[in-house]
């Protein structure tokens, strides 16, 4: 479907969500070309037009497409795990129209040549858009700082280590306060490494399995050491999927603070705990671990209450063989982008928020961390919408995923939300007949 020809399009009969005006109508909405030349509840209330080409969207809801701002594509370098085709396929059946995918590619992306290779690529596949993020330091190692201000310049929207922390606390001083100068956004995986060396939540249920096990306060130490950073420098940071209730806790007083601190999650945070790992599932791990009941329903609670910003897959895809080891030699790492949708929407099916709340979390709030014109339905706005069924569920079964890696740690889980077509510049990119 990415041949799907480009021009005037009408969408009647639907659900309009748009969480960043709040607007929540029966309504349509009309393409023109690669933009959205109206919307809202006042078109065609006499009936469908009759010289435009007309989708009926049955009542189902049309919301801005998916901003997903941390996904691994794997491409350059490891396409045997995934490519930006495989991702983008695998994005539009999730809803997701943008996607920023981390550095830690081969080569690093630390250079034009490798920022303008995705782009570029993203482009000729014509499937979900790619926005990459820059590496913070050359060849991911910690130590030197890249050439930020020029990467931002080529296209780099903000700077990370990805699943590296940087965890020389002078080296993101340096880096925060180099990102200062130019207004730039510094990414961090919050997880001290001394501490790290285990392979799941250590608790109970690690000591009963044998594993060796990452305490939550690994995640607290390196966030608490970040924010008086951040208060030193005044640069601008995000934590990348914080789990623990102590690193969330710390957040909120940060924010409260008037500090520029900034957060996201993943689902398996949110909807998953540590009991998911039961028998050794290699699928169940993940970095940072899957946490205690209590931290996940602190996660809950931060993502109502708003001191989680933004909802991203962590889509990490690996290999079947890296997979199928024993758990402690097994692969980091879970497939997101065709649940991120349905797993979110929990949130709101469960009672913890409206469906706008719930939605923001993926499409205006990440869109507007890091400055993408996306995540919004708007006139004169980018053509990128998705239509689901709120209420169809399915059932998440590994070997049925577009993904061409297919580690999900939601491998037979009911959901209960459906994406029925994905639009990417007035294009339909991903149907389903209904």
């Amino acid at each position: 479907m990415p041949g799907d020809t480009v021009g005037k399009r009408a969408y009647v009969n639907a659900r309009l969500l748009d969480p960043a005006t709040g607007m929540d109508e029966m309504g349509a909405l009309l393409t023109d070309g690669e933009t959205i030349s109206d919307v809202g509840p006042h078109l065609y209330t006499g009936g469908s037009p009759e010289d435009i080409p007309t989708i009926d969207c049955n009542g189902y809801c049309l919301a801005p497409g998916l901003v997903d701002i941390r996904v691994q594509i794997r491409e350059p370098g490891e396409e045997h795990k995934g490519t930006i085709e495989s991702a983008g396929r695998s994005a539009t059946a999730g809803g997701i129209t943008t996607m920023v995918c981390l550095p830690n590619t081969n080569p690093v992306i630390e250079d034009m040549s490798v920022v303008e290779f995705v782009a570029r690529r993203a482009r000729l596949i014509g499937l979900s858009k790619i926005y990459p993020y820059a590496a913070v330091t050359k060849g991911l190692g910690g130590k030197d700082l890249t050439e930020m201000g020029v990467l931002s310049q080529a296209g780099a929207v903000a700077f990370t280590d990805g699943e590296r922390v940087i965890a020389d606390a002078q080296v993101l001083r340096r880096a925060l306060t180099y990102a200062r100068t130019f207004d730039l956004l510094i990414i961090q995986h919050p997880e001290e490494p001394s501490l790290a060396t285990g392979v799941m939540n250590a608790g109970e249920m690690a000591t009963r399995l044998g594993l060796s096990g990452i305490p939550p306060i690994a995640e607290t130490i390196m966030v608490e050491r970040d924010i008086r950073l951040v208060e030193l420098t005044g640069g601008r940071l995000h934590f990348a999927h914080v789990s623990t209730a102590e690193a969330i806790d710390a957040i909120r007083k940060a924010k409260v603070k008037g500090l520029q601190v900034t957060c996201d999650t993943a689902p398996p945070y949110f909807a998953l705990n540590e009991t998911s790992v039961g028998e050794y599932r290699t699928f169940a791990k993940l970095s940072p671990p899957l946490r205690g009941e209590e931290d996940r329903q602190a996660v809950v609670e931060a993502i109502r209450d708003g001191t989680i910003d933004v909802i991203a897959s962590d889509h990490a895809p690996q290999d079947e063989d890296s997979k199928r080891l024993p758990f402690s030699e097994a692969a980091y790492g879970g497939v997101g982008l065709e649940t991120l949708l349905s797993v979110t929407l929990e949130l709101y099916h469960n009672g913890h928020m409206s469906l706008l709340d719930a939605l923001a979390k993926v499409t205006c709030a990440p869109a507007d961390l890091l400055d993408l014109q996306a995540g919004r339905l708007q006139a004169g706005g980018r053509a990128d919408f998705t239509l689901f069924d709120p209420g169809r569920g399915w059932q998440v079964h590994a070997d049925d995923l577009t993904s061409k890696a297919k580690n999900t740690p939601f491998d037979g889980r009911p959901v209960q939300v459906m994406v029925l077509r994905t639009v990417i510049d007035g294009r339909t990119v991903y149907r389903v007949d209904v």
